[in-house]
Parts: structure tokens; C-alpha cells; sequence
């Protein structure tokens, strides 16, 4: 079981959900304390939640303290299943945080999945759907994985009621060669 401090680092989401995210891909359990200490209203809000719920459902986990306001959770990933799946978030959180925790697992499965989401798509202090579909996704299909998203409807703070669909083929051939650096490059 690893065991993480949820205050590290800027104390907010982000360590549950590359947590997540991690644990669903690698197998392996964590427990989370102080989630979200660093924020004026600690624990786990809506959004954090739904990626919690999220998780589990993908990865077939058990989970320990997976409410609202928890400060502690404990996650056991069983392994990760495609499918089709509908998430979601009954408030304006973050719609495209929530992709970003579960797209890990789902890219290495070998049979295909579609996610739909509901939530916030355009939210302040995350990706907005536009760098998702027109940046993101797009560098993860030149390195050979397969996958789209649609907007159904945008959904902005405070009220969030965005829709999104996403669907993830299994990969075709990895390639590494769009992250190779040559000789001229100043990373060695």
C-alpha cells in the first residue's frame, strides 16, 4: 500500500488524481491523507469525488472514505475494464480533470471505450475542452492511440451542464518519434 500526504506540493486535486489515475494503471493501492489541506475548504468536494467514483468504476476498486468533505481515502484497484461509461458531476467542477484521470487506464486496454461526461467544460484553473480536443488529444494520436471527443454542449462556471463524448480505440503502434530530441536540441 503506498501512502501519500494529500498536502503536498500545492495541496489541492491534482495529487488524488494523478493518484488515481496511477494506481488504476499500475495495480497498485494507495491511501491518501489531508487530501486537499492546502485549500480554504478541505477534503473532498464534488468534482474530486466524481473522480474517485469514476476510477473505481473503470478500475473495479474498492474504496475507503469515498465521500464528501472525506480527508482521507483508501484506494484497491482490481484492473481496468473498456466500456461505455457515463460520468457525472453535479456541480461545474472540471469535466476535462475528470477525462484526465481516467483516459491513463483506458488508453492501454485493447478493446475500445467511450466516456460521457457532464460537468464543467470550460471551468477557470483547468483545461477547457478546446485545449483538450484541438492540443491535447491530438499529440496522443501522433504517438499512435486512438481516440476522439465531441462537445455536446458547453458547460461554463458556476453552472456548469456541459456534455462531452469521448471515445478511446485500442492503440495502433506506439511510436516514441515526436518526443525523440536530436543533436541541435538543448535537452539531453
Amino acid at each position: 500500500m503506498i501512502l501519500l500526504d494529500g498536502s503536498l506540493g500545492e495541496g489541492g486535486g491534482q495529487i488524488l488524481r494523478s493518484a488515481l489515475a496511477l494506481s488504476v494503471v499500475t495495480g497498485q493501492p494507495f491511501r491518501i491523507t489531508r487530501i486537499r489541506a492546502g485549500r480554504a475548504k478541505p477534503g473532498l468536494m464534488r468534482q474530486h469525488l466524481a473522480c474517485v467514483e469514476a476510477s473505481a468504476r473503470i478500475g473495479c476498486a474498492r474504496t475507503t472514505g469515498a465521500e464528501l468533505g472525506s480527508t482521507e481515502l483508501q484506494f484497491e484497484p482490481g484492473g481496468a475494464v473498456a466500456g461505455h461509461y457515463e460520468f457525472k458531476i453535479s456541480s461545474a467542477g472540471s469535466a476535462m480533470l475528470l477525462l484526465q484521470t481516467i483516459l491513463p487506464p483506458l488508453l492501454r486496454l485493447d478493446q475500445p471505450s467511450e466516456i460521457v461526461l457532464e460537468g464543467g467544460t470550460h471551468n477557470p484553473f483547468a483545461p477547457p475542452f478546446p485545449f483538450i480536443a484541438l492540443a491535447f488529444l491530438p499529440r496522443l494520436r501522433e504517438l499512435g492511440y486512438d481516440v476522439q471527443a465531441v462537445l455536446e454542449r458547453a458547460g461554463f462556471y458556476p453552472n456548469g451542464g456541459g456534455r462531452c463524448r469521448v471515445r478511446i480505440g485500442p492503440a495502433r503502434s506506439l511510436t516514441q518519434g515526436v518526443w525523440e530530441t536530436g543533436p541541435d536540441d538543448p535537452i539531453e
